[in-house]
């Protein structure tokens, strides 16, 4: 299976991760020096120019979700060792999040850094704050995903001539949306399939939103005398006679499957998370909500983009040691029908434990926040289904994908 995605030497490496292998039982020790969060909540989100937050700038969006975090979590912004960033599009963005941390009352000697790694920035941000604590660099920092597809839209990569040559480097720069319908068209995933599993999000989204079940991971923010808490991304009612019916969304590339209704939707929106060590977090009294366990990322062909999450998972269960069957709860990114439909059948994973309350395509898919939404999002889940292990993972613009194993230490 492997063989046809990513290059050999990519395989036997993930195999080959032994080092880091603990298995569950050690995965779910407790211990005092363990990474931990205390908070993992996200903003309502908004449809891409015509919803909800299609107004908000990053740095306005980021001031009222520092502020919402503090107050709910009566954390004492002096505490704060460090912040890290995750979005892609905005311009200045170190600049605009320094200036809404420290206009929501994060003090001025607070540090922050701000990281791009597209679809994963969100997870690389919790990547690099629990880093900083597992080396006792810090013992306590907030890690964001945030992004404003509405202000701030992909802009058009440039590469000189020299680069563009080379056939990889110029399919590294190429739109997503062709990359979706290259990995339709080398891997056959028709039109029928990519709508069925588009159907499977709309539906379970919906019925989850019903529910008021995103209000477990939702903290209200106030934008202009405004409080926004629920997502107005939902396309309700959404049928299976509905999405065969929309036209294809790139008609001039590959077999022009992806419509708007089996592609991820452009979107804003921002999540965010505490970490901290055990030790600190038992000693301060906050709640432990879950812990970090590790992160991986690796490369795909750029062609073939959508396909990162068949990579990165087999790593990130190598490097902990644990199989398929020891994740309660997956979540994986739905950039595309045509990919994530791929992406589960390669890894044979039951659908029943992917996206249980819909993914992206259903939700959107703003950038910068995704990697860090899927945590909050599945930590949620876990609690309510008395769950343990989350797995998430993600395909990356230019050909990469990222996973991470996070557990749950709340009780329904």
């Amino acid at each position: 299976m492997f063989s046809r995605l990513v290059p050999r030497t990519s395989v036997s490496r993930a195999r080959s991760i032994s080092t880091q292998s603990r298995g569950l039982a050690a995965i779910l020790e407790k211990k005092p020096d363990d990474v931990v969060i205390t908070f993992a909540k996200r903003t309502a989100m908004g449809r891409a120019k015509k919803g909800q937050l299609k107004d908000t700038p990053v740095d306005e969006l980021l001031h009222a979700l520092f502020k919402a975090a503090l107050n709910e979590t009566k954390l004492d912004p002096a505490k704060v060792e460090d912040i890290c960033v995750g979005t892609c599009h905005p311009p200045s963005p170190l600049y605009v999040s320094r200036a809404a941390a420290m206009a929501a009352g994060i003090p001025a000697d607070v540090p922050i850094s701000t990281v791009n790694r597209l679809c994963s920035s969100g997870l690389q941000a919790i990547r690099g704050i629990a880093h900083a604590i597992e080396s006792r660099e810090i013992t306590l920092g907030m890690a964001v995903g945030v992004e404003s597809m509405s202000l701030n839209p992909r802009p058009t990569p440039e590469i000189v001539d020299q680069v563009g040559s080379h056939p990889q480097a110029i399919d590294c720069v190429q739109p997503m949306g062709w990359t979706s319908e290259m990995v339709a068209e080398a891997y056959d995933v028709p039109r029928e399939k990519q709508d069925q599993y588009a159907l499977i999000s709309h539906t379970r989204a919906e019925k989850a939103s019903a529910q008021g079940i995103f209000a477990d991971e939702i903290v209200p923010i106030e934008l202009r005398g405004t409080v926004i808490s629920v997502d107005d991304t939902l396309r309700r009612g959404t049928t299976l006679e509905g999405l065969a019916k929309l036209k294809p969304a790139f008609p001039d590339w590959g077999s022009s499957f992806t419509t708007a209704g089996n592609a991820a939707g452009l979107g804003d929106g921002a999540a965010l998370c505490i970490l901290t060590t055990r030790e600190r977090a038992e000693k301060e009294g906050m709640q432990v909500v879950g812990k970090y366990v590790a992160s991986s990322f690796v490369g795909v062909e750029p062609r073939y983009m959508g396909i990162g999450p068949i990579a990165a998972v087999p790593k990130i269960l190598a490097k902990t040691g644990l199989t398929k069957e020891d994740v309660d709860v997956w979540e994986i990114n739905e950039a595309f029908a045509s990919q994530f439909a791929y992406c589960v059948e390669q890894l044979q994973i039951p659908i029943e434990k992917i996206n249980p309350n819909g993914g992206s395509i259903a939700l959107t898919h703003p950038l910068g926040m995704t990697g860090t939404r899927q945590v909050v999002t599945g930590l949620a889940e876990l609690r309510r289904r008395g769950g343990k292990v989350l797995c998430t993972s993600m395909c990356i613009g230019s050909g990469m994908g990222g996973a991470g194993i996070f557990v749950n230490e709340l009780r329904p």
